[in-house]
């Protein structure tokens, strides 16, 4: 694929995802009143157009690997975050899930009304200890809920190949919950990078890992956590780099949806 049919593409894809986002993010209004689950099934549409977007414009599958890894119930998920893939895809594998945001997010007109509908758990990077106490506090809190709970342990996007700083707030929960952690690996950033306009097409793939269990230590658990987000997130994006999918346009048959 020439790199200016994939830009006619990516431009296609852009259209129609502000397009689709703008449209439903002002038609939505009745959600507001109706109960949170309403607003989780709402959001779940949009994810489902975005990723119809994906797949017939721009030629982007996904694939998802580690399921067994996932135990019953209520999970705490630590994922590697590379692109605005990662924070939509949870909606397409989890029932209800809550996502762990930064506490701006929250005053985005129209669209933080509605993360406050979800009922998602803002942390305000700013307010130090008792910021970070309230956040472990709602995380505990989803959890005893039942919900699937999922944390960007850099707490923003970072590049494939490069690495930030892990924060401190989920070791905290770790802590608190007593729950295991399932680390997550993507390489989302290859085909979707982070205010990149090229979509490139091919296969994302997340890769859910071998659960770290409750009872380590915090440097402990720190350090088992980035080595194994870290390793297995820049072994999928070699594979990608390699596997030159510019040329091929995925099949629906490609994905294991839940």
């Amino acid at each position: 694929m020439t790199r200016g049919w994939m830009s006619l593409r990516s431009l296609a894809f852009n259209l129609f995802f502000f397009g689709l986002t703008t449209a439903m993010l002002f038609t939505m209004w009745v959600f507001l009143v109706l109960p949170r689950r309403a607003t989780q099934w709402i959001v779940r549409v949009w994810t489902r157009g975005v990723w119809w977007g994906l797949r017939h414009i721009v030629g982007l599958d996904y694939e998802v690997r580690g399921r067994e890894h996932i135990p019953p119930g209520a999970v705490l998920l630590a994922s590697k975050h590379q692109s605005t893939w990662d924070t939509a895809v949870f909606y397409l594998l989890f029932d209800d899930p809550c996502y762990v945001l930064k506490s701006e997010l929250f005053q985005i007109p129209v669209w933080g009304w509605y993360a406050r509908k979800a009922r998602m758990i803002g942390v305000d990077r700013k307010g130090r200890t008792r910021a970070l106490r309230k956040m472990v506090q709602d995380c505990v809190a989803a959890l005893d809920r039942g919900r699937a709970l999922i944390i960007f342990p850099e707490g923003t996007r970072t590049a494939p190949g490069e690495r930030r700083r892990y924060q401190p707030g989920i070791a905290a929960v770790y802590a608190q919950a007593n729950a295991p952690v399932v680390p997550v690996a993507v390489n989302s950033g290859v085909f979707w990078g982070r205010r990149s306009f090229i979509k490139r097409p091919g296969t994302v793939v997340l890769e859910f890992l071998p659960p770290i269990a409750p009872g380590l230590s915090r440097e402990d658990f720190m350090t088992a956590l980035e080595t194994s987000i870290e390793g297995a997130s820049e072994r999928l994006a070699r594979e990608a780099t390699t596997a030159t999918p510019i040329n091929t346009t995925p099949s629906a048959g490609t994905a294991m949806r839940r």
